[in-house]
């Protein structure tokens, strides 16, 4: 039964991702505004299908840390591909940090890098990684809206406490913005690299803000023992 609930899941997910892919393609031409709106659109869709076709329920906490600061970044626990889908749903048009292959996708690609995602080629020393945290000051900036980083570096099982990156400490001391933690357990229902998803009810924990000012090392260990233990409460 999950099988077939999650290749009916997995159809329509990558059916309507392909479609609004192709659907932007106008839109690279218009204001930014337009194209965040369908990245906005699809994600209320992966929430519906998920809901449709596995019962599975996303439930919002803590959205009011959302609204205590006109400016700020929020730093997310990083699971699998749904909050990158769910977190615009409630986050005015995030600027993501990428890796620099997504970009290149025809149509979604190009749709990525139009809302001013950043992107970063991973554990290589390059002229853009460089001067990469002053790219994402300007960036942020510029458009006035919050950034969102997985300070895990990539997807985890659910389970699984790795270090945070030390880059994230860096982001932070740059921006000199309140951060915002985000504990999640999306994980569980929609496993790292696996095709089955499972029914359930994924929590999404806006904490409290954690404020500029902190050492990066700090700010660094603060952000980790704060998401984790958020992560162990809802799991």
């Amino acid at each position: 039964m999950v099988f077939f609930r999650s290749l009916f899941f997995n159809i329509f997910l990558y059916s309507g991702i392909v479609l609004v892919s192709i659907v932007a393609a106008p839109f690279l031409f218009l204001k930014d505004k337009y194209m965040l709106f369908l990245g906005k659109l699809l994600s209320h869709y992966v929430i519906w299908i998920l809901k449709i076709f596995l019962n599975t329920k996303t439930e919002f906490k803590g959205l009011n840390n959302l609204t205590k600061y006109e400016k700020f970044f929020v730093a997310s626990a990083h699971q699998s591909m749904f909050e990158t889908f769910a977190l615009q749903t409630v986050i005015n048009g995030p600027v993501f940090i990428l890796k620099k292959e997504l970009l290149r996708i025809p149509f979604f690609g190009w749709g990525l890098k139009k809302i001013g995602a950043i992107e970063i080629v991973r554990n290589t020393t390059t002229k853009e990684n460089l001067n990469f945290f002053d790219r994402i000051k300007e960036s942020i900036e510029k458009s006035n809206r919050p950034l969102l980083i997985f300070p895990q570096g990539t997807r985890v099982k659910h389970k699984d406490r790795v270090p945070f990156k030390k880059g994230v400490g860096k982001i932070y001391e740059t921006l000199k913005m309140p951060c915002i933690p985000v504990g999640l357990n999306s994980g569980k229902v929609w496993p790292k690299n696996s095709f089955n998803k499972y029914p359930g009810k994924i929590t999404i924990s806006f904490l409290d803000p954690i404020q500029p000012g902190l050492k990066k090392e700090e700010f660094v260990e603060k952000l980790q023992t704060e998401i984790y233990k958020e992560i162990d409460l809802i799991n």
